[in-house]
C-alpha cells in the first residue's frame, strides 16, 4: 500500500470511527429515549448511559486531536472494549443479529484506524527489533553461508 493510500484509509476510518463513537456518545449524553432503552435492555443501569456517553465523546475527540499518542492509545483501547462489550452484551441478551454485526463492523473500522495511524500518532514500537550480539551475528552469517 502506498503512503498516500495508507493515509487516505487511515483518515477515512478515523473520521468514521470518531463520527460514530462521538455521535453515539452525544445521543447518550442527551439521553435520547431509544438509546437509554437500548442500554437498559442490555442489562445496564440507566445512569450508565451518561458515563459511557461522556467517555465516548472524549474518545472521539482524542482520535482526531493532533499529538497526544498515549491518550490516543487509551481512546483506541476504550473503544475496543466498548465495542466488544456491546457485541457480547447484545449476543447474551438476544439482540437482533444486525446490532451485533454493526458493533463488530465498527470494531473493524477502529482497528484499521489504529493499525494504519501515522508515526506521529504512535506511542512506541509494538515489536521492537532485537539487537544481535556480535557472536549471534557471526553465527547467523556463518549459517547463511552454508
Amino acid at each position: 500500500m502506498s503512503a498516500k493510500s495508507k493515509a487516505i484509509v487511515y483518515w477515512t476510518t478515523t473520521a468514521l470511527a470518531a463520527f460514530f463513537i462521538g455521535s453515539g456518545g452525544a445521543a447518550e449524553l442527551a439521553r435520547v429515549p431509544g438509546t437509554v432503552e437500548g442500554l437498559v435492555h442490555l442489562g445496564y443501569p440507566a445512569y450508565f448511559v451518561s458515563i459511557i456517553g461522556f467517555w465516548k465523546v472524549l474518545g472521539a475527540i482524542a482520535l482526531l486531536a493532533p499529538r497526544f499518542p498515549r491518550l490516543k492509545e487509551w481512546a483506541y483501547a476504550g473503544i475496543f472494549f466498548n465495542m466488544t462489550g456491546a457485541a457480547v452484551s447484545g449476543a447474551a441478551t438476544g439482540a437482533a443479529a444486525w446490532h451485533i454485526v454493526v458493533d463488530l463492523v465498527l470494531l473493524l473500522i477502529v482497528m484499521t484506524s489504529w493499525a494504519l495511524r501515522p508515526q506521529s500518532r504512535v506511542l512506541g514500537v509494538l515489536f521492537p527489533k532485537r539487537q544481535l550480539s556480535q557472536r549471534e551475528s557471526a553465527v547467523g552469517l556463518a549459517e547463511l553461508a552454508l
